[in-house]
C-alpha cells in the first residue's frame, strides 16, 4: 500500500505530527530506529518533562532566522498543549519562569502521546533502520530494516546530534543535504562548558551570576551557576552556550544586580577589623578563597590598598574565563543549526523545492531557550506539518 504520511522518528515532534495527521484523516506511518518512542522525553526535566513554557514565543529561539518559528508558535500555543495535557488528566505545576512539570513521571507524556497516534490510527514501526529514501516526483520510497514503505509524503522528525546514547543520529541533515537542502553548521547547544583555567578545587560550588559573552552586546542569562571537574554548568551556562561560537570569553557577574565595589566599601567602613573574606560573605566560601588570594593578603580590612579592594570589586563584577570548548553532544540538550529555514515554509515546514517532504523539531534550525521551549517548538512544528501533509493528502 502507498501511505498518506511517514514520520520518521518516534519522538516529540514526529508523535506529535504523526498523531495530527492521522486524525485528520491521513494513513499514517511511523518509523523509528529504536525500539521504543519518546526516549528523550522519558529523561527531560529529571524524569519529571518541562513539557512547555507558558512564555514561548518566537523571541526565546535562536535561529539565522528569528522570526521563522512566529507563524507555528503562534498557531499551536502552550495553552493548547497544556490543554491536551489536562485532558488526559495529568497533573502538572509550573516551577518558575513558565516552566510546566508533570508532578508525576515523563512516561505520562510519552503514553499521552502513544494514545493521541492511536486515535489516529498511526501505524508504529519501531526498531526499523532507515536506509534510504528516494523520490520518483509523485510518490517517496523509504528502504528500512523491515523492507519498503511508499508515501505521498515524509516528516524528518529524526532530531539531532545531541544525546547519541539515546540514539541520535544525523540521518536528518544527510537526507536534507540529498534533497538539496542547505544546513547552518551543527554544534552542541545547552551544554556545559570546558575552561583552559578549570578549577576541579571548586567542583560542585555553585552560586547566581549573570553570564554573558565578551564582545557580544547580548544575550545575557541570570541563572545558576555550578563548576564542575573540567569547568562550569548550570542554567545560567547552558543558556548562555547556545550563541558561542568557539572562540568568545565567558562574563560573569557574581554579585547580580549588586555594584560590589560600593558593598566592599561600606564593609570596609563599617568593620574595619575585619578580614579580607568577610567583602565576600555572600558568595561559597571556597569560592571566596580563590578569588581573595593573590589579591589582598591577611591584614585587616582598614590596612588593604584601597586599589587592591577594587581589583577583587571588579573580578566579581567582571570575572572573565575562557572556555577550551565545550562538553559536545554527549552532555548537550539540545543541537543547534541544522536544515537551513530558507529553504522551508514556514506555515507547513514542506520543503520548497521538494514537495510532500517536511523537516520539523531539532532538525531544524530553531533552537530554544532553556526551559520547556524546544519542547513547545516540537509540538507547534509537528502540529504544523502534520496538518499539511494530511491536507496535501486530501484528508
Amino acid at each position: 500500500m502507498t501511505w498518506d504520511v511517514a514520520v520518521v522518528g518516534a519522538g516529540a515532534a514526529g508523535m506529535m505530527a504523526a498523531a495530527t495527521a492521522g486524525q485528520r484523516g491521513a494513513r499514517t506511518i511511523l518509523l523509528d530506529h529504536a525500539d521504543q518512542p519518546g526516549r528523550k522525553i522519558l529523561i527531560s526535566g529529571g524524569g519529571r518533562c518541562n513539557f512547555t513554557n507558558l512564555k514561548a514565543d518566537w523571541t526565546y529561539y535562536r535561529s539565522e532566522n528569528p522570526r521563522f518559528c512566529r507563524s507555528a508558535l503562534a498557531r499551536y500555543r502552550p495553552q493548547d498543549f497544556l490543554s491536551l495535557v489536562e485532558k488526559y488528566r495529568i497533573r502538572w505545576h509550573e516551577k518558575e519562569l513558565g516552566q510546566l512539570f508533570c508532578d508525576g513521571s515523563a512516561r505520562q507524556i510519552v503514553s499521552m502521546l502513544e494514545d493521541e497516534c492511536r486515535a489516529g490510527g498511526v501505524e508504529f514501526r519501531l526498531g526499523c533502520s532507515l536506509r534510504n529514501v528516494s523520490h520518483d516526483g509523485h510518490v517517496f520510497m523509504l528502504e528500512t530494516g523491515q523492507g519498503s514503505v511508499r508515501a505521498r509524503s515524509v516528516i524528518l522528525a529524526t532530531g539531532g546530534l545531541a544525546l547519541p546514547k539515546l540514539g541520535a543520529t544525523d540521518i536528518a541533515l544527510k537526507l536534507a543535504r540529498q534533497f538539496g537542502l542547505r544546513i547552518v553548521s551543527p554544534a552542541p547547544a545547552l551544554v556545559p562548558f570546558r575552561l583552559e583555567e578549570a578549577r576541579p578545587d571548586l567542583a560542585g560550588v555553585s552560586l547566581q551570576v549573570t553570564a554573558s559573552l565578551v564582545g557580544r552586546k547580548k544575550p545575557v542569562f541570570t541563572g545558576g551557576m555550578v563548576f564542575t571537574h573540567r569547568g562550569v554548568s548550570g542554567p545560567a551556562i547552558l543558556q548562555i552556550s547556545s550563541w558561542w561560537e568557539g572562540h568568545e570569553a565567558l562574563r560573569l557577574n557574581l554579585a547580580p544586580g549588586r555594584d560590589a565595589h560600593e558593598d566592599m566599601r561600606l564593609i570596609c567602613q563599617q568593620r574595619p577589623r575585619a578580614h579580607a573574606p568577610a567583602l565576600l560573605e555572600a558568595l561559597p566560601a571556597r569560592l571566596v578563597k580563590v578569588l581573595v588570594a593573590g589579591t589582598l593578603d591577611d591584614r585587616p580590612l582598614a590596612e588593604q590598598p584601597a586599589k587592591a579592594v577594587r581589583a577583587l570589586a571588579a573580578q566579581v563584577n567582571d570575572w572573565v574565563l575562557h572556555p577550551a570548548g565545550t562538553e559536545g553532544y554527549a552532555k548537550a540538550e539540545v543541537m543547534r543549526g541544522g536544515v537551513d529555514t530558507r529553504d522551508l515554509s514556514s506555515q507547513t515546514m514542506e520543503a520548497r523545492t521538494v514537495p510532500g517532504l517536511y523537516v520539523i523539531g531539532e532538525a531544524v534550525d530553531v533552537t530554544g531557550w532553556l526551559g520547556g521551549y524546544n519542547f513547545q517548538w516540537a509540538w507547534a512544528s509537528g502540529v504544523a506539518a502534520g496538518q499539511a501533509a494530511a491536507g496535501r493528502a486530501g484528508a
